[in-house]
């Protein structure tokens, strides 16, 4: 079972079981019974569902995930719906483009067009192509110019009798295709799966690279999105440690090759599992999310108005998640990090610090994706949060700076950190820590920090500034900070 995933497969069974279930007219109460005292999903024990009406909510210890069936149908509840009837938000996607600044892009016609962003996960969703189509119906969204499935390494029977994880599997799926696509709805999409289940370690890993350097080879796109990973600490073995060298060596494939890699930070703060399930008496992170050549994601509670309107942001930090972040303790600072100030330095000891970058990740301020891989009874929009949100949609908000670059623009971290040190195109968070379990955590402070990086991007500034840089025939970090001095406004 997966006890690093981003989405806990075992709370994803339990949950959607449970919408299956009340979308078919099983009473809350009968629900509730179902999974008294402990719901055991595979290998991993998860507290049983808190079923509310339509709701069914549950929060797995090592990956939190809390998705609540909150409409069967194919027309989305509008946000405003939602707080009325369950005291949340539920974020379309027209209100995230508003509030993180995509719209701007948008508007200039920079959509993604030209553009494709891969994305890999295990096993997929059986129904994720009418899943998009219904999506982005119910939202007005154009459908992509194509949506590919590739699975070179294999397939397996979507069965999640025996196999749970693939249900948590599915709504990852799900959360990756359908908001890079809202961020990006004129880039094409090719969705990798593999049939090996990524779970905690080295399991599953080696297929995830084999299909990235699939990916590379047949030039199939210019931005990876990885919504998955494992704590670093756990591939600290000779078999782990090949795992980090291949990785690091696709990774530098990709970056020579101009294309993004991004990958979501993590969803249980510093307080990570080891392959038994043990979290870690120490902060730890991430991998791939800890790679100085990938873009780490973490996680925010994005506040907005019903029009998507900014109003602000704190590190996520509720109900048993909150947004990853921390200090590898395999790879070295690297040198875009070295622009930050003393005070920093002396917290990293030479050592990289993550997330880069965060984006809305709580699941009390959601965003809705359409699921139906259960059959119609509980085919409808689900609320959904964590990290796995984050890579996805930059995914698709890198797309369209791309297209607007005219050229792929690569590693992305080096023109975050030239921009960040400037003070030019983020919502600097401040406020909240990402502490959890009794694990020390790292708080936001101005500027870069452990908990929020940078804070979450401001696009329609930072992305057209990237633009700029990346246009430049010189990309060293001196060039770049010459050239960023000029847009200080």
């Amino acid at each position: 079972m997966p006890r690093s995933r981003l989405i806990t497969s075992a709370a994803a069974a339990a949950v959607l079981l449970a919408g299956m279930a009340l979308a078919a007219g099983a009473s809350p109460a009968a629900v509730a019974a179902r999974g008294a005292a402990k719901a055991h999903v595979g290998a991993m024990s998860v507290p049983a569902p808190l079923v509310h009406g339509k709701l069914g909510s549950l929060h797995g210890k090592l990956g939190p995930l809390d998705a609540k069936l909150v409409e069967v149908g194919a027309q989305p509840p509008t946000d405003a719906q939602c707080r009325a009837a369950f005291d949340f938000p539920c974020y379309s996607p027209q209100e995230i483009r508003q509030a993180y600044g995509v719209n701007s892009l948008l508007a200039r016609g920079d959509d993604g067009a030209g553009q494709t962003i891969v994305i890999f996960d295990s096993y997929g969703s059986p129904t994720i192509a009418s899943d998009l189509a219904s999506f982005d119906a119910g939202y007005g969204l154009p459908a992509p110019p194509s949506f590919t499935i590739l699975s070179p390494l294999g397939t397996v029977p979507f069965d999640p009798s025996a196999i749970p994880d693939q249900i948590g599997w599915a709504a990852e799926t799900t959360l990756d295709v359908e908001w890079s696509h809202a961020m990006a709805p004129d880039a094409s999409i090719v969705l990798m799966t593999s049939p090996v289940d990524e779970t905690q370690g080295v399991q599953g890993m080696p297929q995830f690279n084999e299909l990235e350097n699939y990916a590379l080879d047949h030039h199939l796109g210019q931005v990876f999105s990885q919504s998955w990973g494992t704590t670093e600490n756990t591939l600290f073995t000779s078999a782990g440690e090949q795992v980090l060298s291949d990785f690091e060596s696709t990774y530098a494939r990709a970056a020579a090759m101009g294309v993004t890699v991004l990958a979501s930070a993590g969803d249980s703060g510093t307080a990570n599992p080891d392959v038994d399930g043990n979290i870690y008496p120490f902060p730890t992170v991430n991998f791939p999310a800890s790679s100085p050549l990938a873009t780490a994601v973490g996680g925010t509670s994005l506040y907005a108005d019903t029009s998507g309107n900014y109003q602000s942001e704190t590190v996520w930090n509720s109900d048993g998640g909150a947004g990853g972040g921390g200090i590898s303790q395999q790879f070295a600072e690297p040198l875009y990090q070295r622009l930050l100030p003393e005070s920093d330095q002396a917290q990293l000891a030479g050592m990289r610090g993550l997330p880069d970058i965060a984006w809305n990740a709580d699941p009390n301020t959601p965003v809705l994706v359409y699921l139906s891989f259960f059959g119609p009874s509980a085919a409808g929009y689900y609320s959904i949060g964590g990290t796995s949100e984050g890579s996805p949609s930059l995914a698709g908000a890198v797309a369209d700076i791309d297209q607007l670059a005219g050229h792929p623009v690569g590693l992305l971290n080096p023109y975050l950190y030239v921009l960040g040190t400037l003070g030019i195109g983020f919502h600097d968070v401040t406020v909240g820590n990402n502490a959890l379990d009794g694990i020390p955590g790292y708080s936001a402070t101005p500027g870069w920090d452990l908990a929020s990086g940078w804070g979450s991007p401001d696009l329609g500034q930072l992305f057209g500034d990237i633009a700029f840089l990346a246009r430049g025939q010189d990309h060293t970090l001196r060039a770049l900070k010459l050239r960023a001095r000029t847009l200080i406004r």
